[in-house]
């Protein structure tokens, strides 16, 4: 039996999440006998739009994520000619075929487990994206904790709520 999950972390979490959703569009086109897909797991990711949270306004200059290094990376990662409110960026913003895809990621019994932390300017747009999740009927596990974005790359001694929180998620998986 797989024990197979899409995982990452700040951006990589937004390529998961795309990954998946291609993967769950897909899925009955591929034979995966051996390796099945049980879920996500997107830490931290790194969301993003036009319109300004009031956390990311209050934390502009965050000493992990200051806005001008967020607008930076986005500037630099979206394709040309498009701004924060293309779906890489923004997963607010659908595309046609998307409901379709929340239809087979619940067929397929796909749990997505979402984290955060309180200090992040992002912690806002992730709990938005929980609660629209939730709206389109996904099994979504949500962990949000005490930190700032990217800590276990900055104090390693601080994963440790992390990593039990992921075992604890596939275990229950």
């Amino acid at each position: 039996m797989s024990n197979c999950y899409l995982m990452g972390s700040s951006a990589g979490g937004n390529i998961a999440y795309q990954a998946g959703l291609r993967c769950a569009a897909t899925v009955d086109e591929f034979d995966f006998d051996e390796l099945k897909i049980k879920g996500l797991i997107l830490h931290q990711p790194f969301f993003g739009g036009s319109q300004r949270t009031n956390l990311e306004l209050r934390l502009e200059n965050d000493r992990a994520l200051p806005l001008k290094a967020n607008d930076l990376m986005w500037e630099f990662a979206l394709p040309e000619g498009v701004g924060r409110d293309h779906k890489f960026c923004n997963p607010m913003v659908m595309d046609e075929g998307d409901d379709e895809c929340f239809n087979e990621i619940k067929r397929l019994r796909w749990k997505i487990l979402l984290t955060g932390c309180y200090g992040d300017p992002l912690i806002d747009r992730r709990a938005e994206f929980v609660m629209m999740l939730r709206s389109k009927g996904v099994d979504v596990v949500e962990y949000f904790g005490e930190g700032f974005h990217g800590m276990e790359l900055l104090e390693p001694s601080k994963d440790g709520p992390l990593f039990e929180q992921i075992g604890y998620f596939i275990n229950q998986c």
